[in-house]
């Protein structure tokens, strides 16, 4: 029995070192004893992790881990998605918790699959499962599909037709964000293409270029604020990334990604990057378009740290957060808009204006995904 402690510190030991952050490593591996051999059972999406288990437990050992994608993925490892925003759920069931969105032509890296549900990796590598809406490719197929021609939806809602024709039959609804494969124009319309084949029309109005969009973005303190506020109003929805609902990171999720650039999922994620900038709250360094942060400061009863939420800076003691809806609150006493709440969880200020490309911030297009 020693033995298999021994293999259980092993396991322990290379999780902390390869996964310690489970929302974007898989990695579920157990150990036990039959007929005095040690059975490894369970599935990991670290290839380092998987093989240094292999190298450390060698003595009378049998593997059955899984090592993920595998056969049952098959040579299509990569799918884009096909539907305005598609839910990301914790297992593969729609009664788990949902714990992310992914926008229509937004490419995923395939993992598992099980009875219609496959289980996805989104380029900020957050891992989760979707039923359906995905349009499987083989590495070659992405990569020839992210070169074509796209538009990017600018409206926070839209609609695609049939026809040039805003009479004609509706094909789907949009959400700013969404992209979809250019064709040619007609028009007030462009015509475009969906990841799994339709075709359709959107008005010019509500999408733009995507060589366009990337050369206009202003990635500015002035321009995250305006971008922010274009979502005031929007409900609170747990796991929403998109303009149907929001919660606090995927709103500054969103923003960011406006701006062409991939921030991680959540709180606790978004607040190891960046340029740390106020833990005092007295915000005489904080600019517009920082990202503040709240939550449960450590003691030395409770030396763990717990982030729950974050906003963007607007100037002034201001913040803009998903809250009930996108709002503005203050936190500054005097101020009528002040949250009393949020100002005492206050924990500190990032900056991610002029550090894009340090750990956790990525430019879309540097992404793999997208290349």
């Amino acid at each position: 029995m020693a033995q298999n402690n021994d293999v259980d510190r092993i396991i322990q030991a290379v999780q902390e070192k390869y996964a310690p952050d489970r929302r974007v490593v898989v990695f579920d591996i157990k150990s036990s004893l039959q007929n005095d051999a040690i059975v490894l059972e369970g599935e990991t999406s670290h290839s380092d992790a998987y093989n240094e288990l292999l190298k450390q437990i060698t003595r009378n050992v049998k593997s059955n881990i899984r090592l993920l994608p595998d056969e049952i993925i098959g040579e299509k490892k990569w799918g884009v998605i096909y539907n305005s925003v598609e839910k990301l759920h914790a297992s593969n069931s729609y009664g788990s918790e949902t714990v992310s969105e992914v926008l229509l032509g937004m490419p995923v890296r395939l993992l598992d699959k099980k009875v219609g549900w496959r289980r996805v990796q989104t380029p900020e590598g957050y891992i989760g499962w979707v039923s359906g809406a995905i349009k499987t490719m083989t590495e070659s197929e992405l990569r020839d599909y992210n070169k074509k021609p796209k538009v990017v939806v600018t409206s926070l809602y839209a609609l695609s037709y049939e026809k040039a024709d805003v009479k004609s039959q509706t094909v789907s609804n949009l959400l700013i964000g969404d992209m979809l494969v250019l064709n040619g124009t007609k028009g007030k319309f462009y015509q475009v293409t969906y990841p799994d084949g339709r075709e359709a029309y959107i008005l010019k109005s509500d999408a733009k270029e995507l060589n366009k969009w990337l050369k206009d973005i202003k990635f500015t303190q002035e321009s995250i604020v305006k971008t922010s506020k274009q979502f005031m109003g929007v409900p609170y929805v747990w796991g929403g990334t998109s303009s149907q609902g929001l919660d606090c990171s995927g709103f500054t999720k969103l923003v960011y990604f406006l701006h062409g650039v991939i921030l991680p999922r959540d709180a606790s994620q978004q607040v190891l990057t960046g340029k740390p900038i106020d833990e005092k709250g007295d915000f005489s360094d904080a600019q517009k378009g920082d990202l503040v942060f709240f939550g449960t400061k450590a003691t030395p009863e409770n030396p763990r740290e717990r982030v729950v939420h974050v906003g963007i800076y607007i100037g002034d003691k201001k913040f803009i957060h998903a809250s009930d809806y996108i709002q503005v609150g203050s936190l500054d006493p005097a101020d009528s808009l002040f949250d009393e709440y949020n100002a005492n969880r206050y924990l500190r200020t990032k900056r991610i204006v002029g550090e894009v490309n340090t750990k956790g911030l990525e430019e879309i297009f540097e992404n793999e995904f997208y290349r």
